[in-house]
C-alpha cells in the first residue's frame, strides 16, 4: 500500500523513516519540509500461545521492512541516491540471535523463526515480581518497579526456563537495535532502547553490574555486557559506514547511505510531535496505538512513582524523559467492542462500508451527539476502566484488570456506540491520571500532542481533550511516528545540526482540540473520580 499523491523536485534530498509496530512494518519517504511523499505497509505475524506468550520473527520483519522501503522509493519516483539518511523505530521487543545472526527459538514451539519475545508478552511476570522484591537502586530509574514488558525480566525467564537458548545466544537485541545492526553491521545500541527497557544508566554512561548479579543475570555482567551492548550512542547518531552492500541491495538504496541509531516506536512519535510550539518542556507526547505511551521531557530528573524513568537522553538528547502509558489502548477498545452482542453486526457494517470499526463507531457517536463533547451525555451511568492487560502507569501493576460498570441488556448498535464512548472516556481518564501523578511530582505540561493510528479521528481527539482536561494538538504530519524515524535519518545524514533543530523544522501543529468547559467538564470530573474508585475497588476484590 503506498501514497503517491506528492512529488519532489529534481536534486532534492530525502529521508526515510521505518516504523515496526506490533502488527505491521511501515516506511515513509519525506522531503526536508517534513512532507511525506510516499508510504508503504506490510502486515507482520503475531504468534500467540498459552501462558501470555506472544512471539514474532525477525526474519519476517526484516523482509517486510525491505519490501516497504523498496516500494516507497519506487512509488515516489526519486533517485535512491537522493536518500540522505534512514531511521528506524520499533516496539521494545526482545530479539535473540545465535552465532552469525542465526535466529533462536524463544518459546516452547521450538520454531527458530520465532526468535522475538514481543513487548506485550507477559510470560515474565513472576521474574519481574522477584526483581522488584529485591529493590535494587537501578529501579529508581524505572519509576520504582520493573515491568514484565521490559527486557531484564524476559532475559531472566530465558535463563531459567530455556537455559540452552540463553547460553547459545550471541546477541540479545531490542528490535530497533536489531534493525540498525541488520542494516549496518554495527552492534551499537541506542540510548533510548537500553535506558528505557534494559536498565542502562545513561546519565552515568554505564551498566550496573551489581543489579545483574543480584537478579540472576550475572553472566551478562561477567562477559562485559558484550551480548547486550558495549557501545551505546544517542538516537540519531550515524552508525558504522552506513548501509552495507548486502542491506542496500535488499532495501533498494545506495551502499553507505547514513543509518541512524534508532528509537522505540512510541519515542519516535514523541520526536515527530513534541518539537512544535514551546517545545518538549511544554508538550506531552501521546502515542495512541495498540498500547499508549506518554512522554514528558524535563531539564532536571524527576522521580515519579509508577511512571517509568527518569531516563537521560532517551528521546531528546540532553533531556530527561518520564514515560507512562497504558498497556492496552487501541487493543483495549477492540477487546471491549468484541464483548458486545452487536459486535458481529458492527463488523459486517464496517466491512461493507470499507471503514475500520473504531472509525465507524466514532462517526456514529459524533453524529448521534451532534457536538462531539456532548457524547459524554450518552453514557450516563456506564463506566469502563479498560485495563485488560494491566496498568502500565501510574501503578505499574501488571495484575490490574478491566472493569465495566452499568452495562444493561441492550443488544443493538446504539448500545455498542455507547460502550465505545465509555471506553474512550476510560482511556482519557487513564491519561489524566498519569498527568496528575506527574504534576504531583512537579512535572507539569501544557498540551498533549497526539500521534498513533488510534488517535487520528477528530471525535477521538476531542473526547481525549475533554476527558484529560488538556488541549490535544494534532500535527501537520500525516504519520508522526514515521516522521520521527525519518528525523533520525535526517540528523544521521548531516542535514541538520542536531535533533532539536530537525524536530523544530520538520514538525508543526495543525489543529488544537480544546477541552470543553462548564457542565461537560464537571461531568468528566465526576466520572474521573468514579474511574479511580473502580480501580481501587477492583484491586481490593481481585484476591478473592
Amino acid at each position: 500500500m503506498s501514497d503517491t499523491s506528492h512529488t519532489s523536485s529534481a536534486g532534492a534530498k530525502h529521508v526515510i523513516g521505518v516504523d515496526v509496530g506490533t502488527g505491521s512494518a511501515r516506511a515513509g519517504l519525506f522531503d526536508l519540509d517534513g512532507l511525506m511523499l510516499a508510504s508503504a505497509k506490510r502486515d507482520i505475524t503475531l504468534f500467540h500461545e498459552a501462558g501470555s506468550i506472544v512471539e514474532q520473527s525477525s526474519t519476517e520483519i526484516w523482509t517486510a521492512v525491505c519490501a516497504c522501503v523498496r516500494e516507497v522509493v519506487a512509488a515516489s519516483g526519486i533517485d535512491p541516491a537522493s536518500v540522505a539518511g534512514l531511521g528506524f523505530d520499533a516496539t521494545c521487543s526482545l530479539v535473540v540471535l545465535g552465532e552469525a545472526g542465526r535466529p533462536l527459538p524463544v518459546g516452547p514451539s521450538e520454531d527458530s523463526n520465532r526468535d522475538i519475545i514481543v513487548w506485550m508478552d507477559h510470560r515474565a511476570v513472576p521474574q519481574a515480581e522477584r526483581i522488584n522484591a529485591l529493590g535494587h537502586e537501578v529501579l529508581r530509574y524505572v519509576g520504582g518497579r520493573i515491568s514484565p514488558e521490559m527486557e531484564t525480566p524476559k532475559l531472566l525467564w530465558l535463563r531459567e526456563r530455556r537455559p540452552q537458548v540463553f547460553d547459545a545466544a550471541w546477541q540479545f537485541f531490542d528490535l530497533a537495535d536489531f534493525l540498525t545492526w541488520r542494516a549496518t553491521g554495527d552492534l551499537a545500541r541506542s540510548t533510548c532502547t537500553v535506558t528505557c527497557k534494559w536498565t542502562y544508566l545513561a546519565h552515568e554512561k554505564r551498566w550496573d553490574a551489581t543489579y545483574f548479579h543480584e537478579i540472576g543475570l550475572g553472566a551478562l555482567a561477567d562477559e562485559g555486557f558484550a551480548r547486550i551492548g558495549q557501545s551505546i550512542v544517542e538516537p540519531g547518531s550515524p552508525l558504522g559506514q552506513g548501509l552495507t552492500a548486502a542491506a542496500s541491495g535488499e532495501l533498494g538504496l545506495v551502499p553507505g547511505t547514513a543509518v541512524a541509531a534508532g528509537l522505540i516506536d512510541a519515542h519516535a512519535g514523541g520526536i515527530g510531535t513534541v518539537g512544535i510550539g514551546a517545545g518538549p518542556r511544554a508538550n506531552l507526547g501521546y502515542v495512541f496505538g495498540t498500547s499508549s505511551c506518554t512522554m514528558t521531557s524535563t531539564v532536571e530528573p524527576a522521580f515519579v512513582p509508577g511512571v517509568w524513568g527518569p531516563y537521560y537522553s532517551a528521546m531528546v538528547p540532553g533531556m530527561w524523559l518520564n514515560e507512562g502509558g497504558q498497556s492496552a489502548a487501541g487493543a483495549a477498545i477492540e477487546q471491549l467492542l468484541s464483548l458486545h452482542p452487536a459486535a458481529s453486526e458492527a463488523k459486517e457494517l464496517s466491512k461493507r462500508s470499507g471503514v475500520p470499526l473504531p472509525v465507524l463507531l466514532a462517526d456514529m457517536a459524533a453524529q448521534k451527539a451532534g457536538y462531539s463533547s456532548d457524547a459524554v451525555r450518552l453514557v450516563a451511568g456506564l463506566h469502563v476502566v479498560p485495563e485488560f492487560l494491566g496498568n502500565r502507569a501510574p501503578f505499574a501493576d501488571p495484575h490490574a484488570r478491566a472493569v465495566i460498570a452499568g452495562l444493561d441488556m441492550e443488544r443493538g448498535l446504539d448500545s455498542l456506540v455507547s460502550l465505545y464512548v465509555a471506553g474512550l472516556c476510560g482511556i482519557g481518564y487513564g491519561l489524566r491520571q498519569i498527568i496528575d501523578t506527574q504534576a504531583d511530582a512537579g512535572v507539569t505540561i501544557d498540551n498533549i500532542v497526539i500521534s498513533g493510528g488510534a488517535g487520528q479521528h477528530d471525535f477521538v481527539r476531542q473526547m481525549l481533550a475533554d476527558a484529560s482536561g488538556k488541549p490535544v494538538i494534532a500535527t501537520k504530519a500525516e504519520e508522526p511516528v514515521l516522521l520521527g524515524a525519518a528525523i533520525l535519518g535526517a540528523v544521521a545524514g548531516g542535514l541538520f545540526s542536531d535533533m532539536r533543530e530537525a524536530m523544530t523544522k520538520l514538525s508543526a501543529a495543525e489543529e488544537t482540540y480544546k477541552p470543553a468547559q462548564g457542565a461537560i467538564a464537571d461531568r468528566h470530573a465526576k466520572r474521573y473520580e468514579g474511574f479511580k474508585q473502580l480501580q481501587a475497588l477492583t484491586r481490593e476484590l481481585r484476591t478473592f
